[in-house]
């Protein structure tokens, strides 16, 4: 090896930066090493610009056995980064944050076999972890409430998402309870001049209010009830919107699902000659579909993270809904209600990809469950005061008619639910999501109908859906009878088509899509039969199947009657419409009451899925922090 000609000592093969080397010697097992590190190494420590993907490596590497062995070297670790924090002096202030973040993401995510104990132990020692952790978490809110700058409080809450994230199934998540971050957090936010420095906070916020919710009463939650500062949650919501765009453009990266509209452009591709068109670009590779299958069910990103907090501002704060609703575009972007719904359509039309995207679809329709619940947003949302456009999936067949320009948001919705009913048919059926979809459909068309607004809509697709759903589950009967709260969705599903059928007149735009609703009703009229006798609906007392054979059979004798003396045996579709509609005059609806009524929304009755859904998030925030 060569000499340095300025230094004449030995140049290393590969070039390692001075903190490297402190993090080895750190993690150095001899018998230094049980001896306290200098004043001097700590000054050096924090003074360097951290590595945090070597101390990663270096962390990574060790098994939970290591670190309760290096204990001694964790705890000064841990103990001097609080000390620089608090002081609050530039650099060292910033590098111990970024440092011990980098060190909580990989300390505590660890299989320890007592996960408290070991990792109180690894960090500060049982009996100095009460005053170490209300020293620590006091140092973070201090910090994130008046740091010297908003990066040193970005800083600072990074550290925050780390331990919780990481120590969410211990016991040190009390000190965050007893220690209130409400405040600083939102000042924070509202100190930031860029929606996107809200995202943090806004998650941390959502562990946090979900941490026990069920066993006590979570401080946090409390103050979601409360908060009324508009400013701060119009960032919020406009930071929800961003993540949601955000997370929308990973699924169209993987597939363009835009139809192009007409131009020179395409009509040359279309007969073999794109390459001589007019500002032709280059076109996407496409991806092959079994590749493209298991990058989707990768999907969504782990900043989907940030929807558990919105469903929990959603389900306590009410001027939060009504500003999520409301808030209109800022120049360049969409409403963030819309890139809501959008994202909502990608995640339920891939949903059966895998069991985290079906969790996230659940949680982004229990948000518009809650915000359909209040009479006075669905309103808004069932009027023209709510047209926006909304760009919806259509990665997957069967396609709903695309619609280009802006319509009321009730219509995009109900696209929305009808693409999660058509695209998660299995035998495996996803009960609890399809209970959704079809009780937030049953809402809207009870306001609808309540109201009497005629909604311009292709109902015509909404209820060739319905339909197939009862044809689907009328053909899997064995496999479907027993899956938990199966009579829950065969009631709702048999009451919305009764509720369309008696109401339908109030809703729907015109007598055609009356009259094409009881077609596509007698068509299937046998299968409604074998549909009752299959579940024993008949035997239900809160099931409308008697109501909808009864219109069935009252068409089928009509039809017979109105077939004798023709030649063919078959009615055209014509005379079909035309018995149709002179059989209103003799028709009786024998509907059941309250068809339009719902039960309001209970969080007690969604328990088992919160507890599982604050899992993936947690998990989500875990790796954002790594890849971070």
């Amino acid at each position: 090896m060569e000499p340095s000609p300025l230094t004449q000592q030995a140049r290393p093969e590969v070039f390692q930066q001075k903190v490297v080397e402190l993090y080895e010697a750190l993690f150095k097992d001899d018998e230094e090493n049980e001896v306290d590190k200098t004043e001097g190494f700590w000054r050096e420590f924090f003074a360097l610009k951290p590595d945090k993907a070597t101390l990663h490596k270096i962390l990574d590497k060790l098994s939970p056995d290591d670190l309760l062995h290096f204990q001694n070297q964790t705890r000064q670790l841990f103990s001097r980064a609080i000390s620089c924090v608090k002081t609050g002096t530039a650099p060292a202030d910033a590098h111990a944050l970024d440092t011990i973040t980098a060190f909580l993401a990989s300390v505590l995510p660890k299989k320890y076999n007592n996960a408290s104990s070991d990792i109180i132990n690894v960090l500060a020692g049982l009996d100095d972890v009460d005053a170490i952790f209300t020293d620590f978490v006091a140092a973070l809110e201090v910090t994130i409430r008046t740091g010297r700058t908003l990066e040193i409080r970005q800083k600072a809450i990074d550290v925050a998402l780390a331990v919780v994230s990481g120590a969410y199934q211990t016991s040190l998540l009390s000190y965050f309870t007893h220690r209130d971050l409400f405040p600083s957090l939102m000042k924070y936010v509202q100190d930031s001049e860029n929606i996107s420095r809200a995202f943090e906070p806004f998650t941390l916020l959502g562990l946090l209010a979900n941490y026990n919710k069920f066993e006590f009463q979570n401080p946090y939650r409390l103050r979601l009830d409360d908060f009324v500062n508009e400013g701060t949650i119009q960032k919020i919501i406009r930071s929800v919107g961003s993540t949601c765009a955000t997370s929308r453009g990973r699924y169209i990266a993987i597939q363009e699902d835009l139809p192009e509209g007409w131009s020179i452009s395409t009509t040359l591709s279309m007969i073999g000659l794109g390459s001589v068109a007019p500002g032709a670009k280059t076109a996407k590779p496409t991806i092959d579909p079994e590749a493209a299958k298991e990058m989707f069910a990768r999907l969504p990103g782990s900043e989907a993270a940030v929807l558990l907090a919105t469903y929990d501002f959603a389900h306590a704060n009410k001027l939060f809904c009504f500003n999520f609703v409301t808030l209109p575009a800022e120049k360049g972007s969409e409403p963030p209600i819309s890139s809501f719904v959008s994202f909502t359509s990608y995640l339920l039309q891939h949903a059966h990809s895998s069991f985290r995207t079906s969790q996230y679809s659940h949680i982004n329709l229990l948000i518009l469950r809650l915000l359909i619940e209040d009479q006075v947003l669905c309103k808004r949302i069932c009027s023209d005061e709510s047209k926006m456009s909304v760009r919806l999936c259509r990665q997957r067949q069967p396609y709903l008619p695309l619609v280009r320009g802006e319509r009321m948001l009730a219509a995009s919705i109900l696209d929305t639910m009808i693409d999660g009913i058509n695209h998660n048919l299995r035998r495996r059926l996803d009960v609890d999501l399809y209970i959704l979809c079809v009780g937030i459909i049953l809402r809207l068309i009870s306001h609808l109908s309540r109201s009497r607004t005629r909604l311009v809509y292709h109902w015509a697709e909404l209820f060739r859906s319905l339909l197939s759903l009862v044809r689907f589950l009328t053909t899997y009967t064995a496999d479907l009878k027993n899956l938990n709260h199966i009579d829950t969705l065969l009631d709702d599903l048999v009451n919305l088509i009764a509720l369309s059928l008696s109401a339908g007149e109030a809703f729907l735009l015109n007598p055609a899509a009356y009259d094409d609703l009881f077609y596509k009703l007698i068509e299937t009229g046998e299968i409604l039969v074998k549909f009752r006798d299959s579940y024993e609906l008949g035997k239900r007392p809160n099931n409308s199947i008697g109501t909808l054979i009864s219109v069935t059979e009252h068409y089928k004798e009509l039809l017979a009657n109105g077939s004798q003396g023709r030649r063919g045996k078959h009615l055209t579709n014509i005379q079909v419409a035309g018995v149709i509609k002179q059989g209103y005059e003799t028709l009786s609806i024998q509907a059941k009451e309250g068809l339009d009524g719902w039960e309001k929304y209970r969080e007690a009755d969604e328990r088992v899925f919160l507890k599982k859904i604050a899992r993936a998030a947690v998990a989500d925030v875990k790796t954002l922090l790594v890849d971070g």
